[in-house]
C-alpha cells in the first residue's frame, strides 16, 4: 500500500521560498538602473543561488527527495529566471533572442514535462545539462546586473555559452523523453 509523501521538507520549503522571491525580483527590477536597485538585485540573486543549492543539499543529506520537490524545485527554477528574464526584456536589458531561446525551451520542457508525468506515471528529475543551463543563465543575468560591458570577452563568453547550453539541455530533455516513451511502449519503465 502506498503511502502518502511528506512534502513538508526543509528542501521544498527552500524551494518555495526561490519560487516567491520572484516577487521581489519583478519590482526591484524597476530600479535596475539605479545603484542601490542592483546591489539589492545582486544580493537577492546570491540568496536565491543558495537557497537552489541548499534545497538539494538537504534533500539528499537527510533523505527527503520527493515527487513534490522534483516538480517544485525546476518549477521555482523556471518561474524565477522566467520572471526575471520577461522584466529584464521588458526594460530593455536583454536582447530578444536570449530571451525568446530561454522562455521558448523553458515553455517547451515544461508542457512535455507535465505529459511525460501523465504518460509514464512519474516525474523526471533535472538533467546534468538542464542544471548548467540554468546557472550559466543566473550566472548572465548576474553579469547584467553587474552591468559588465556587453561587447566584454567575459560577457561575450558567457552568453554564447548560455546559448549553447540552452540547446544542448534542451536536445538532452527531448532524447531523454524519447527514451522513456520508447521503455513506455515496451513496458520497461
Amino acid at each position: 500500500m502506498k503511502t502518502k509523501e511528506n512534502i513538508y521538507t526543509l528542501s521544498n520549503a527552500l524551494s518555495l521560498t526561490r519560487l516567491l522571491m520572484t516577487i521581489p525580483f519583478w519590482f526591484l527590477l524597476d530600479y535596475f538602473h539605479e545603484d542601490w536597485g542592483r546591489v539589492a538585485l545582486i544580493i537577492l540573486a546570491f540568496i536565491g543561488a543558495l537557497t537552489d543549492w541548499l534545497d538539494g543539499f538537504f534533500a539528499r543529506k537527510m533523505n527527503q527527495v520527493t515527487e513534490f520537490g522534483k516538480i517544485i524545485d525546476p518549477l521555482a527554477d523556471k518561474i524565477c529566471i522566467g520572471g526575471m528574464i520577461l522584466k529584464m526584456y521588458l526594460i530593455g536589458v536583454i536582447d530578444p533572442f536570449l530571451f525568446y531561446l530561454i522562455i521558448g525551451r523553458d515553455a517547451l520542457i515544461f508542457i512535455a514535462g507535465i505529459f511525460l508525468s501523465y504518460y509514464l506515471k512519474k516525474v523526471l528529475p533535472s538533467n546534468m545539462l538542464g542544471k548548467l543551463a540554468v546557472s550559466s543563465i543566473a550566472l548572465y543575468i548576474l553579469i547584467v546586473f553587474l552591468q559588465i560591458d556587453i561587447n566584454s570577452v567575459v560577457r561575450l563568453s558567457i552568453y554564447y555559452l548560455t546559448i549553447i547550453l540552452i540547446i544542448l539541455s534542451f536536445v538532452a530533455y527531448a532524447l531523454r523523453a524519447i527514451e522513456f516513451l520508447r521503455l513506455k511502449k515496451n513496458e520497461v519503465v
